[in-house]
């Protein structure tokens, strides 16, 4: 999706985990609390980057988008937009997207679906609901992440692949439905590709069910999409992304029907600078692409030529 500011005062981005039991902030290192904005009638809840954390491994970007519901011959339009040096990360819920892009792809992404586009020196995308969908009610609920190319992969040329349910790993048992959208977890490996350390994983679980979360890697978050989870004593609803601290075994207790997504790698090599839907480790790679998009430079998105949106003020 395209970046769209978000102007809640910093105060509202975090919380400090003031928590009862000295466990709890032993394990956690911040929560999120995701800034909400509403792209008419469609609510966007942003936790990545946040005041005074930018990434989690290499996810610089997370948006919940949705739930929401649209009325006949209504839908979500992203017109066509830029990026460079991340790859998005899509994963829905609930709904479905129809994605094109500047390399000629056309892709419905679904509930349990990877959409996985790399962007490298530049591409250009949209993402909109498909004409199908528009002829009754639809709902749409899912995920969009960015996660940042390592400096290696920066300028390597654009790539999408599309990884169906029935691609991607999925563990079942004792209350607990987990499915490996990218990296290693539990076991299983995911075959969607990305060149630095990291995990992605969706988990469904019922009341009281006890998900572990190993410290194999030094990064660490569950975003929670729905429900409610106890973490070493102390509740936490929806719509929080909780960071944990390096080193130490987690175990999540559902408190509820709960949807939860776990995401985190290794440090990123060094800091990048985001800047509308453009992410890098150097400033003048970015001013770059800025005038690229300007001057019409990026390739355009076949099936979809009519409109773009703007390079912002």
């Amino acid at each position: 999706m395209s970046w769209q500011p978000c102007d809640e005062p910093k105060s509202e981005q975090t919380e400090d985990p003031t928590f009862g039991d000295a466990r709890s902030v032993d394990l956690i290192e911040e929560v999120i609390v995701p800034r909400a904005r509403d792209l008419g009638g469609f609510e966007v809840r942003r936790a990545l980057p946040a005041a005074g954390r930018q990434m989690v491994g290499p996810f610089i970007f997370f948006d919940q988008a949705g739930p929401s519901e649209f009325l006949l011959g209504e839908g979500i339009d992203v017109r066509p937009h830029p990026h460079i040096g991340l790859a998005t990360v899509t994963y829905l819920f609930d709904g479905e997207i129809i994605h094109r892009d500047s390399l000629g792809t056309l892709q419905a992404i679904r509930p349990g679906e990877l959409n996985l586009m790399s962007a490298g020196s530049g591409v250009a995308h949209s993402e909109r609901t498909g004409d199908e969908e528009r002829q009754r009610q639809s709902r749409l609920f899912g995920i969009q992440a960015w996660a940042a190319l390592p400096k290696t992969h920066e300028e390597s040329s654009a790539s999408f692949a599309h990884f169906a349910a029935s691609d991607l790993p999925r563990i079942e048992g004792e209350g607990k439905r987990v499915r490996v959208v990218m990296g290693e977890m539990f076991g299983q490996s995911s075959p969607a590709a990305f060149p630095h350390p990291s995990f992605y994983a969706e988990a469904v679980l019922a009341p009281g069910a006890v998900l572990p979360l190993d410290p194999d890697y030094d990064e660490r978050a569950v975003y929670i999409a729905s429900g409610s989870i106890d973490v070493a004593g102390d509740t936490f609803e929806g719509g929080r992304l909780l960071i944990f601290k390096p080193g130490d075994r987690i175990s999540i207790l559902a408190n509820s029907n709960t949807r939860l997504i776990l995401l985190g790698g290794e440090p990123m090599d060094g800091p990048r600078h985001i800047w509308w839907n453009f992410v890098s480790s150097s400033k003048d790679r970015i001013a770059a692409a800025k005038e690229d998009w300007r001057q019409g430079r990026f390739d355009t998105v076949p099936g979809d030529t009519e409109d773009f949106i703007p390079l912002p003020d």
